[in-house]
């Protein structure tokens, strides 16, 4: 007797996603990355939040030991050299409530810190944004910590006087702006492509 002939069955393609995890189960996009800050991310952040620290303060110094409170003397355009004292925030607000005010920065300060050490990864600019922001932030903490108030003394027309500390913190929030855009950007384009086959 002759065994029947077993029908033969088309082979079936290999399912191979490109970007899986490595169960091939779950596409890229849905895996959890790691995006804590490694020991170069810290170094990245001390080394700009150090370096707009020391800028802040030198600077600070250099207009109080030539400067008395009040005097100043214009530069160019608008541009001027005042040495003020501001008790408060930014603009001025806030200049009754100083230990409120150290209090809310203290926290803002540990709440960048712990934000860094669990995203310091999510954008190659993180390290250098977030390091202006703490720097500012830490500058101007010290002086209303050890003084009671921060020196500004740079001044445009029509616009209150500022310091060097809140104008790292301006740049920083920027570019923490950017960088989150570009993150999030990058993740909706990576998440939207089609998986590959082979």
């Amino acid at each position: 007797m002759t065994e029947p002939v077993a029908e033969e069955r088309p082979a079936r393609p290999l399912d191979v996603r490109v970007g899986s995890a490595t169960n091939a189960l779950r596409p890229l996009s849905s895996v959890e990355r790691r995006l804590g800050a490694a020991w170069s991310h810290w170094l990245a952040l001390l080394l700009v939040a150090g370096t707009a620290v020391a800028a802040d303060q030198l600077t600070k110094w250099a207009v109080t030991s030539t400067l008395a409170l009040g005097d100043g003397f214009h530069v160019v355009g608008p541009f001027s050299i005042n040495h003020v004292r501001n008790t408060g925030i930014a603009f001025g607000l806030f200049s009754d409530s100083t230990s409120a005010v150290i209090v809310v920065t203290a926290v803002a300060v540990g709440a960048m810190v712990a934000f860094f050490a669990r995203s310091a990864q999510r954008h190659p600019l993180l390290p250098v944004a977030l390091g202006l922001v703490l720097g500012g932030s830490v500058a101007n903490l010290l002086d209303r910590v050890r003084l009671g108030y921060v020196t500004d003394f740079l001044d445009l027309d029509y616009w209150p006087a500022f310091n060097l500390a809140d104008t790292f913190i301006t740049i920083g929030v920027a570019l923490l702006f950017v960088s989150f855009v570009v993150a999030d950007r990058t993740s909706s384009s990576v998440g939207d492509a089609p998986l590959s086959r082979r």
